[in-house]
């Protein structure tokens, strides 16, 4: 049976996707004590697609942007799932990170990386507001438009 977070993302529409395997040499996730680090995540959707791919100002509208960094969080959340077995043992989000694949003039990271923020708030209530950097960037991965890793507090 689902716990209490991952009935919450239901009711939203949210189900959460098989982890995707790493690229390279590293692993999806490492915990050490309480601290569960989640390796960066990028725009894929539950088809394996990518969400919106390129860059942001330059094809990629903000809207596909925020649409990104949810699926990106989605996907961070498939992760943690897959390392606790239960969302509901996430007792704080500490810290995202968000990488916008952008246009040298893009300045609207931060409203980029609100897709996933809010998807954090939205499923974890005030465990879910975090410290935060967003970060522009000249490449990602597949050409993907948005890439977020992130810093849990875990039971």
């Amino acid at each position: 049976m689902a716990g209490t977070v991952e009935q919450k993302l239901a009711s939203q529409g949210i189900t959460l996707p098989e982890p995707t395997s790493p690229v390279a040499n590293y692993v999806g996730f490492v915990r050490t004590g309480n601290l569960l680090f989640v390796s960066g995540q990028v725009c894929f959707g539950a088809d394996g697609k990518l969400i919106a791919k390129g860059k942001l100002g330059a094809g990629v509208t903000l809207e596909q942007g925020v649409a990104a960094a949810q699926g990106c969080a989605i996907n961070l959340l498939a992760q943690i799932k897959a390392a606790l077995g239960d969302l509901d043992k996430v007792v704080r989000v500490v810290r995202l990170g968000g990488f916008i694949n952008s246009a040298p003039d893009f300045l609207d990271g931060p409203k980029v990386l609100n897709g996933a923020s809010d998807l954090m708030v939205a499923a974890f209530g005030d465990k879910g507001r975090h410290a935060r950097t967003t970060v522009g960037v000249a490449s990602l991965p597949a050409d993907a438009a948005v890439e977020v890793e992130g810093i849990f507090e875990v039971s």
